[in-house]
């Protein structure tokens, strides 16, 4: 299976899914966003700004998940924000295709939560996470049709893994 955990930068994605793959057995992780970063890197791509924007990190994105959870088998956690409603669109609609179950989360807090989460970070650049708060505002209301969205305003990454995970796991009773 595929777990997508999306939301805005400093929401606690890459904490949570870490305490995923450490609750289900055979979990395994990757990150989108390393296609992003690999494709910054070829010279002839179009400027953009955000390597989301290229048609290609979607594509990539969906054939490497793909390819990656055929080959290690078992839960494949993803950490990646996508405020596009299309860009996520076109990645769940490649996802779907082969037939591996899709889990999306969508881990949320406050804005004032966030706000002192991104500036207590010592991840840099705060500010520009802060920059897309706002974005992420405008998106949330097309995130909470397309996925399980998961409060994490007073519940630590543990217990919002705990919960993720028992959602996605059958009962063994």
């Amino acid at each position: 299976m595929i777990i997508w955990l999306n939301g805005t930068f400093g929401v606690g994605k890459t904490t949570t899914a870490a305490e995923l793959v450490r609750l289900i057995p055979g979990a395994h992780f990757f990150d989108p966003e390393q296609v992003g970063v690999m494709l910054t890197h070829a010279t002839g791509l179009p400027k953009v700004g955000d390597f989301q924007d290229w048609a290609l990190w979607r594509t990539l994105v969906v054939e490497t998940v793909t390819r990656l959870a055929g080959q290690l088998g078992g839960a494949l956690v993803l950490a990646q924000t996508v405020l596009v409603e299309d860009y996520w669109q076109e990645i769940r609609a490649g996802l779907e295709t082969t037939g591996i179950p899709l889990h999306h989360f969508v881990l949320h807090a406050d804005r004032g939560t966030l706000i002192r989460r991104i500036e207590g970070d010592t991840q840099p650049p705060s500010q520009w996470r802060l920059n897309h708060l706002t974005a992420y505002q405008e998106a949330l209301p097309w995130l909470s049709r397309e996925a399980q969205v998961v409060d994490t305003t007073r519940i630590p990454p543990a217990e919002v893994a705990a919960h993720i995970a028992a959602t996605v796991t059958p009962d063994p009773a």
